[in-house]
């Protein structure tokens, strides 16, 4: 919720900060991600600068991203460098919406394949609760659909949901935290009675008798209202209030300090130095070059806070569906959960060429729809070439080198990871190599790696499509993981990419817009 909420059961819930004060710094969220959705927060926590070390040691017409004008790049970046910097950082003026709705795309996975029963089966949930969430946003003026968005992401429309052992913790449909409820939001919370009757309810679930279970839970929401969906509707719409005022009465920094707490997000607009902005401003101009300290603030948050917006958007979408076109949404929670990251929602392998065999795939080369990787590009611009990539390829008959390729949009964006970070990390070359260990390859190629690695997918692989590639987990010493991480999460925002760790490399897919959109990088670093 706020300064004083903490976070719900895995999103957003109020909170209250160990100081205390409404408006004190949190450092540590009051609430907890639930368990559905902690994966959610390594997914899609943004400048939290994660060390992705394993071993040594998911288009819009608006703006031209590749613009030599735009956004001007301190440090000193090669050309290359700026120009994938620019990309990163786009004006916001003019294209809010667009980013707004690119970053709801690109967050949007965890709310599909993490949360109890799915996407379809968790908005059947929060259904439920529309009357009473409209009645509720009626009374206090607030938007219905904002506040259905939090209690999906919250609770998953779970009035019961908890987001720890502990009572003291995010509890009930919006997820706030007892002290935040009784200090903040004029709840009565009575956790002593609380705690004694969840344990109770704890035993009579285990002993399978529902009827003295919907006894127990009457009881405790009467003696802790964060468990009567009425009260903790409008608990929630209190903390909105509330964060409203002490945030120039914009609605979207209120919706974002619900999770990170309005003390938490004023000293991050402070260290961003630009005063009160929009939160999609906020959120995009920070980077770890351009507003160090803001950086390194949010990365003091140590959550998923500032992706709160973002995914209770993408929440609002997934209700839309479910109420105005609901195949639509079977399908695309199909689609979120057939892997690990958003890849096949990206590109369906149904509707997406893919290679079958050696002699396609040359094909395909010899037309230009994929492009062999250019060693000396990618080693000026900080990307080393496995020497293992392609090692199956004497048992098809085939050089090596025919599964050194890739879609050229998705070459863009290779090289757009690798200039960037080079330009994060000051220019440092040697210190800041990637080593990409997988591009494109054929069907024929993908049962034989899948008959000897474990790690390989059972299921189609986008890399026979062209737009997937393998970067390795091992990296130099230094700040080459966490730069990387940044680059790798502000592409998910621009939805340019799903990407996922796996034991040994990273995996990441580009989406088709990559194409357009990073292809000025890919002529520039080719001299075109």
């Amino acid at each position: 919720m706020a300064p004083v909420p903490d976070r719900s059961p895995r999103s957003a819930r109020p909170r209250r900060s160990r100081a205390g004060g409404a408006g004190a710094t949190r450092r540590t969220p009051a609430r907890r991600e639930p368990p559905w959705l902690l994966i959610a927060a390594v997914l899609a926590v943004v400048l939290a600068l994660v060390v992705l070390v394993s071993s040594c040691g998911g288009k819009d017409d608006g703006g031209d991203s590749n613009s030599p004008e735009a956004n001007p790049v301190p440090g000193s970046a090669t050309p290359l460098g700026k120009q994938a910097l620019r990309i990163l950082r786009p004006d916001t003026e003019d294209r809010a919406k667009d980013l707004t709705r690119r970053a709801e795309a690109g967050f949007a996975n965890p709310l599909y394949r993490l949360v109890p029963g799915g996407a379809v089966e968790s908005a059947a949930r929060v259904q439920r609760y529309r009357s009473l969430i409209e009645d509720v946003a009626k009374e206090a003026d607030e938007d219905p659909d904002v506040l259905e968005g939090i209690v999906y992401l919250e609770s998953a429309g779970r009035p019961d949901a908890m987001a720890s052992d502990s009572i003291e913790g995010a509890a009930g449909l919006t997820q706030i935290v007892a002290g935040t409820g009784t200090q903040l939001l004029d709840m009565n919370v009575d956790t002593g009675k609380s705690g004694a009757l969840t344990r109770r309810i704890t035993r009579e679930l285990r002993r399978g008798n529902a009827r003295k279970v919907a006894t127990l839970r009457r009881s405790r929401a009467k003696v802790d209202e964060r468990f009567d969906p009425k009260k903790a509707l409008e608990a929630t719409t209190r903390y909105l209030k509330f964060a409203r005022g002490e945030l120039d009465d914009r609605d979207d920094l209120a919706v974002a300090s619900y999770h990170m707490g309005v003390g938490n997000l004023q000293n991050l607009m402070k260290a961003y130095g630009k005063g009160t902005v929009p939160y999609v401003e906020l959120y995009f101009g920070i980077d770890p070059l351009g507003s160090p300290k803001a950086a390194a603030l949010a990365l003091e948050l140590n959550d998923d806070s500032t992706t709160y917006l973002w995914r209770v958007g993408a929440a609002r979408r997934i209700m839309r569906l479910y109420r105005d076109d609901r195949p639509a949404l079977v399908r695309e929670a199909e689609l979120q959960t057939r892997k690990a990251s958003s890849e096949d929602l990206l590109h369906p392998v149904e509707t997406t060429k893919t290679y079958d065999d050696p002699d396609e795939l040359a094909k395909a080369e010899r037309s230009g729809e994929v492009a062999a990787l250019p060693r000396t590009a990618l080693r000026a611009n900080g990307i080393a070439i496995d020497r293992s990539m392609g090692e199956l390829a004497p048992r098809l008959d085939q050089p090596k080198t025919r599964y050194r390729g890739l879609r050229p949009g998705a070459l863009a964006g290779l090289l757009t990871i690798g200039a960037a970070v080079r330009a994060l990390n000051d220019d440092a070359k040697p210190a800041t190599r990637l080593t990409v260990t997988s591009t494109v390859r054929d069907k024929r190629y993908q049962a034989l790696l899948g008959a000897e690695n474990v790690q390989a997918t059972r299921a189609l692989s986008q890399h026979t499509t062209g737009w997937a590639m393998d970067i390795s987990r091992t990296y130099p010493r230094g700040q080459t993981a966490p730069l990387f991480q940044w680059t790798l999460t502000r592409l998910q925002a621009l939805n340019l990419i799903a990407w996922v760790r796996e034991p040994t490399a990273i995996h990441l897919t580009f989406s088709s817009a990559a194409e357009k959109e990073l292809g000025g990088v890919l002529k520039t670093a080719l001299g075109r």
